[in-house]
């Protein structure tokens, strides 16, 4: 059976060339048949010994039949001019289009194997990218975590014992130690931030709804910059996968607004639709994307682990937007693993 499988595959691997050559031979008997008997048919002769006034008559013959095989093989082998420019066009970090089989003509086997091609990559593109990010955002949620437990608690200790000795201190040296608890206050502070930004207890217990408003606030008093919010209070809550994929997309495209935009103002809005979800975040910066750093390749990977669509528009007068469409089949129960 393994070997009869291994004979119908190879069988299969050699059709597209097979047909390609048979085609081609096809065309170009068809062509010479039609030549030879129009040559026949026709009143013109040839000598035994060619004349000069014979001679355009066999030229102008050569040249149509020329032409109409080269016409007939351009015809035959379109399709596979449009497959080179399909394979050009492919990009790994977004979805590639897969090329029309109805219209492939004998190259359909081809076709159809360039997109089962195609869907393997994706696949597996797929699937190490989310086992790459399961395990990023499992390193991030100790990370904080740990900070939050460890660092956290010993600064919070720390402010406390400062705070005695600050009541016991003498007069010349209260205002010193006063500085110390500020920096130590502020040392906590910057903590629980960081800790919050690297997993955000907020998604997982209220949802993105709250998630993405608590990020506005954060990203508005930490930057200086504003955000005209709009988020849809009819959101459920969503599958955990789609709700972090969405969030760390808001997040990277505020970071980004603040790294490189110099923007003053900034719009964000999350719509639900009945089969999607749809977060578009603009800005009023310079704009003028023309490399795509990590940053957007992380988005757009993010994107295709949750079959979304991310979409950037730049200009230089108009700024940067970043727009997510995310499809949605269904509804997740709170508390199920991402």
């Amino acid at each position: 059976m393994k070997r009869l499988a291994r004979v119908r595959a190879g069988r299969d691997q050699r059709t597209p060339v097979t047909a390609l050559f048979w085609r081609i031979c096809l065309l170009n008997g068809v062509v010479f048949t039609l030549g030879t008997l129009i040559l026949a048919l026709s009143p013109a002769t040839v000598s035994a010994r060619l004349r000069l006034t014979e001679v355009p008559v066999l030229v102008i013959g050569l040249a149509v039949m020329l032409t109409a095989n080269a016409l007939a093989l351009r015809t035959s082998l379109a399709p596979l001019d449009e497959l080179v420019t399909a394979m050009r066009r492919v990009d790994p970090p977004r979805r590639a289009v897969r090329f029309d089989r109805r219209a492939s003509g004998d190259f359909h086997r081809l076709i159809e194997t360039f997109n089962a091609m195609l869907d393997r990559l994706e696949a597996e593109r797929s699937a190490a990218g989310a086992t790459a990010l399961a395990a990023q955002e499992g390193e991030r949620q100790r990370i904080a975590r740990e900070l939050h437990d460890e660092i956290g608690q010993s600064l919070t200790v720390a402010l406390l014992r400062l705070k005695r000795v600050v009541d016991r201190a003498p007069e010349e040296l209260r205002d010193e130690v006063t500085d110390a608890q500020e920096t130590v206050r502020g040392c906590l502070d910057e903590v629980r931030g960081i800790a919050s930004r690297l997993r955000p207890d907020v998604l997982d217990d209220l949802g993105l709804h709250s998630a993405v408003t608590a990020l506005c606030h954060e990203f508005t008093r930490s930057a200086g910059i504003s955000v005209h919010r709009e988020v849809d209070p009819s959101i459920s809550r969503l599958d955990p996968a789609v709700e972090l994929v969405c969030y760390r997309i808001a997040q990277e495209s505020l970071t980004n607004v603040l790294r490189h935009s110099g923007a003053d103002q900034v719009s964000l809005r999350l719509a639900g639709h009945a089969d999607s979800v749809v977060l578009r975040v603009h800005d009023n910066g310079c704009g003028g994307v023309v490399t795509e750093g990590a940053g957007i390749r992380g988005m757009r990977e993010r994107a295709m682990l949750v079959d979304a669509t991310l979409t950037i528009t730049t200009s230089e007068d108009a700024g940067t937007t970043v727009e997510l469409v995310v499809p949605v089949h269904r509804e997740a129960h709170v508390g199920e693993p991402v």
